[in-house]
């Protein structure tokens, strides 16, 4: 059975985009990158949101671009070679190579995809993984951990939700990054505010 992985580049408070829906200080160096390449050559599946989704589309035709440096070229063979499946109401047609669109989340599905599936699948996109970590989906999260503070925006894990995790992995890279790998102990009882 696979494992559902949610990744995101966050501030060092938590945010995937600051208050302005801004992320432009969440951009990896190349050591960071070469690293996310590795995390992510064993995914056979994304599932990604709409948004998201539509930022991710540059890795369809990042190889067009001239003198892309050797880990950018990498990550789009990673990137182009996986199965995604993009969750909208309001996309007519996914862009992309490999792709399937689905008009709803569908937790069951997901489950069944995991069980049938060879390569761990990788969700993100804050909305469409807060529904899956309160489906009880998620089995690890990936943290990067930028060294900036925003104040505030897209928070990383949804507000009403109690995870018990294990620290399986960390690194510290140059730039300051600090990468944390958990795995999930146990699901607690959602919160409702």
């Amino acid at each position: 059975m696979a494992t559902l992985i949610y990744t995101g580049i966050t501030s060092l408070d938590g945010y995937l985009a600051d208050a302005d829906g801004n992320f432009d200080w969440a951009g990896p160096d190349e050591e960071v990158h070469l690293f996310v390449n590795d995390l992510e050559r064993p995914v056979g599946t994304y599932l990604y949101g709409r948004r998201l989704y539509e930022v991710m589309r540059y890795w369809e035709t990042a190889h067009t671009e001239p003198d892309q440096p050797d880990h950018i070229r990498d990550f789009t063979n990673i990137w182009q070679a996986a199965d995604k499946v993009v969750y909208s109401r309001t996309l007519h047609a996914a862009s992309t190579a490999g792709t399937r669109l689905e008009r709803d989340f569908d937790p069951e599905a997901v489950r069944e995809l995991l069980a049938a599936a060879d390569r761990d699948v990788s969700i993100a996109g804050a909305e469409l993984a807060a529904v899956a970590i309160r489906a009880g989906l998620v089995g690890e999260f990936r943290q990067f951990l930028m060294p900036v503070v925003v104040g505030g925006g897209t928070p990383f894990f949804p507000a009403d939700v109690r995870i018990r995790l294990d620290l399986v992995e960390q690194r510290r890279f140059g730039n300051g990054v600090v990468y944390l790998r958990y795995a999930v102990r146990a699901w607690g009882e959602l919160t409702r505010s």
